[in-house]
């Protein structure tokens, strides 16, 4: 008990501290890098570091490494640290003073940021419309993948593979919360400005592998992996940690390609798979725990010669098949 306390008590000293409070003030409202906060507030990066370390110790930020940059966020939720947090800026006029001119120059950032994105987008767009081409249109997909998901709503949600983020912008208006990974930091650059530009502020975005989520047991009721596995040397070890993060009541949706035989895309576009087989997929979520729901396909254009046939999976973890019998 006294340990709790003595711990309660510096993190309370750490939010006293005037710049570490712009910091989590800034941190509940985006990600940040050490380089980012210097600029927003103005300070040296050595202080600005200090001050992310004291707070990192007091559990009141979370430390992210992404490649050669490291990213910080504010702790969330409503008890404990976050819940506290919450209570402290409640208090706080964030539209007046050094808040308001840190707001400011945080819009600068997000403008970067954006035109970061940008810039790498325009150098993969070829290949994205390349691919685009040769399957059904993405708004039906999406459309079919949100039936597949089920009204909701949904209390967090992981995106595997999060890319340009657009699955955590599609199921935003459905979910309490909604976690995106990515290994690629530009490609995280690119959700992290769409998310911005959409306004959306219930989805975040890390670095993490695919095959070792950074998520807890059993804590995600909507797992989400949109083209993803076709990249992927084991497929199967990626449904599996799909499965441990699932809550028992969980939904594993999967969409990506059927078989095919466009050997161009192994050469070309990096895909490790030509398609995935249906019945192997099925395989792969049982190990894992998971059943079999349904597959839904949709095949090419027909006025490509040469198209890909895409394919949504749904499994469920046994206490949704439990629950749903009952």
């Amino acid at each position: 008990m006294k340990s709790e306390l003595n711990a309660l008590v510096e993190s309370l000293r750490a939010v006293g501290e005037p710049s570490r409070l712009r910091i989590l003030a800034l941190l509940r409202q985006n990600d940040l890098s050490v380089g980012e906060l210097v600029d927003i507030l103005g300070q040296s990066q050595p202080g600005i570091s200090q001050h992310l370390k004291t707070l990192t110790a007091c559990g009141l930020v979370e430390r992210l490494p992404e490649g050669s940059f490291v990213f910080y966020r504010a702790v969330g939720g409503d008890a404990g640290r976050g819940g506290m947090l919450d209570a402290i800026l409640g208090e706080v006029d964030l539209a007046a003073g050094d808040f308001a001119r840190d707001a400011s120059r945080l819009d600068a950032v997000r403008r970067a940021r954006a035109e970061s994105a940008d810039t790498y987008f325009e150098r993969v767009a070829g290949d994205w419309d390349a691919i685009r081409a040769l399957h059904y249109p993405n708004d039906a997909i999406e459309a079919a993948l949100l039936d597949a998901a089920g009204p909701g709503p949904f209390e967090r949600v992981v995106d595997i593979g999060t890319g340009t983020g657009r699955m955590l912008a599609l199921f935003s208006p459905f979910a309490e919360t909604l976690e995106g990974i990515d290994r690629s930091h530009e490609m995280l650059t690119v959700a992290r400005a769409n998310l911005a530009r959409d306004g959306i502020t219930n989805a975040k975005v890390r670095q993490g592998d695919a095959t070792a989520l950074p998520f807890e047991d059993n804590g995600a009721d909507l797992v989400i992996i949109h083209q993803v596995l076709h990249y992927i040397d084991d497929p199967s070890a990626v449904i599996a940690e799909a499965g441990r993060v699932l809550r028992k009541e969980g939904r594993l949706l999967i969409v990506d390609f059927a078989p095919h035989a466009l050997e161009f895309l192994r050469i070309e576009h990096a895909h490790r798979h030509l398609g995935l087989c249906s019945n192997a997929v099925s395989e792969w979520a049982a190990e894992s725990g998971l059943s079999f729901v349904a597959r839904t396909e949709f095949a090419p254009p027909s006025s490509s010669d040469e198209g890909l046939a895409v394919q949504i999976i749904s499994a469920e973890t046994a206490g949704a098949q439990t629950e749903a019998a009952a």
